[in-house]
């Protein structure tokens, strides 16, 4: 099913109208009924009855993001969902090693009391714990210098801070952080793509699918590092996608020829 974004939208943030002072193109956008005047939305094309939110040459009309653009801007924002809920795991996560960092010893003594009484139930079932892959990753933690767990912390909360610094961008539409994601998150796949060969999960394999379809959606959607036009050939697609500019390179070159 094909997704109406304008009149979608305009269900939600309602309709956006404008009387451009120039006749032949107001008249485009302007008509009369029995109930009163109405005005077609820049964003949907709908007639909207009442007065016009604004008014004045087109050029200082609102840009009112439309069809595709809207589209572009939902997954931005459904990319700055995921990204903020990583970060604010990564914080916590962050947070976890800090403490466990400043009683190493205590969480040391309560695992291998735990683990004496759990190893007779994990032996009835012909589970060693001694030689579990899980236990001996825990027990090599318990090795790291209280200085290199600091360390780690500190690296992960600036990840995190990279991850929410990107979470607000991307919800914005902000061009730096579509820069700022691209660059940052091709930088850490060869890392999952490592971490595959360590160990395969679909958690990972999920992970590295979706941070792979965003470096390549965002970079080509939005024509970043010059690819597909660049810079410019954005800017007058965003132009191009105004209701305006549509109705103006309809109407107005055609009277001025006549």
């Amino acid at each position: 099913m094909k997704i109406d974004w304008d009149r979608r939208t305009c269900a939600r943030k309602g309709h956006v109208t404008y009387a451009p002072d120039d006749p032949r193109l107001r008249v485009r956008l302007h008509a009369q009924t029995a109930l009163g005047d109405v005005w077609r939305c820049l964003r949907c094309g709908d007639f909207a009855l009442g007065e016009p939110h604004g008014s004045g040459p087109a050029s200082e009309a609102p840009l009112v993001p439309r069809g595709k653009v809207l589209r572009d801007l939902f997954i931005l924002r459904f990319l700055a969902i995921e990204r903020a809920v990583r970060g604010v795991f990564i914080v916590l996560v962050a947070a976890a090693v800090w403490k466990f960092s400043n009683s190493q010893d205590a969480v040391r003594s309560l695992f291998d009391e735990y683990l004496n009484v759990l190893r007779p139930v994990f032996r009835h079932f012909h589970y060693d714990l001694d030689h579990s892959p899980v236990v001996g990753s825990i027990q090599k933690t318990f090795g790291y210098k209280h200085s290199t767990l600091l360390l780690v912390a500190v690296l992960l909360l600036a990840y995190a801070l990279i991850e929410l610094v990107e979470a607000v961008g991307l919800w914005y539409a902000k061009r730096w952080a579509e820069y700022l994601t691209v660059v940052a998150t091709a930088a850490f796949l060869p890392l999952e793509i490592y971490e595959l060969t360590e160990h395969i999960s679909w958690l990972k394999i999920g992970t590295l699918v979706l941070n792979v379809l965003a470096v390549l959606y965002i970079a080509l959607a939005k024509r970043l590092f010059g690819l597909r036009g660049g810079r410019r050939a954005f800017d007058e697609e965003r132009q191009s996608a105004s209701l305006l500019e549509v109705e103006e390179s309809a109407g107005i070159p055609a009277a001025q020829g006549a």
